[in-house]
């Protein structure tokens, strides 16, 4: 079954959020540049969890049959970029969020709602 770009986004968000991620943003870019349609941005608290979340979002497009074409970051885990093409999700700790803040650099996305599971 092939799924939305949109779709697979937000499961890549709901997938971070399953794995406590913070702060989850969703931004569809697809008018703004050629390197994706969406970036998913969260943060996580430690080396350990920015891994586990990681691992997480990975293997729940693995699931949807969405491949990983790339994978930036992991033996550090301060952020890691995942890329499965249209959609590329960016897992930070905190400190490196905010020095990068990639929401303000992509302030003309328009940020898509995204509810995490309470």
């Amino acid at each position: 079954m092939t799924h939305s770009v949109d779709h697979i986004a937000l499961e890549a968000a709901s997938a971070a959020a399953d794995k406590k991620a913070k702060d989850i943003v969703v931004l569809d870019i697809h008018d703004l540049t050629p390197v994706a349609d969406y970036f998913v941005i969260c943060s996580a608290n430690s080396g350990t969890q920015v891994e586990a979340v990681a691992r997480a979002v990975t293997d729940k497009m693995a699931q949807l049959g969405v491949p990983c074409r790339g994978t930036e970051g992991m033996d550090e885990a301060r952020w890691v970029l995942l890329d499965f093409g249209d959609v590329v999700v960016h897992v930070f700790r905190p400190e490196e969020r905010e020095f990068y803040h990639l929401e303000r650099l992509w302030g003309d996305a328009r940020q898509v709602p995204f509810e995490m599971a309470q």
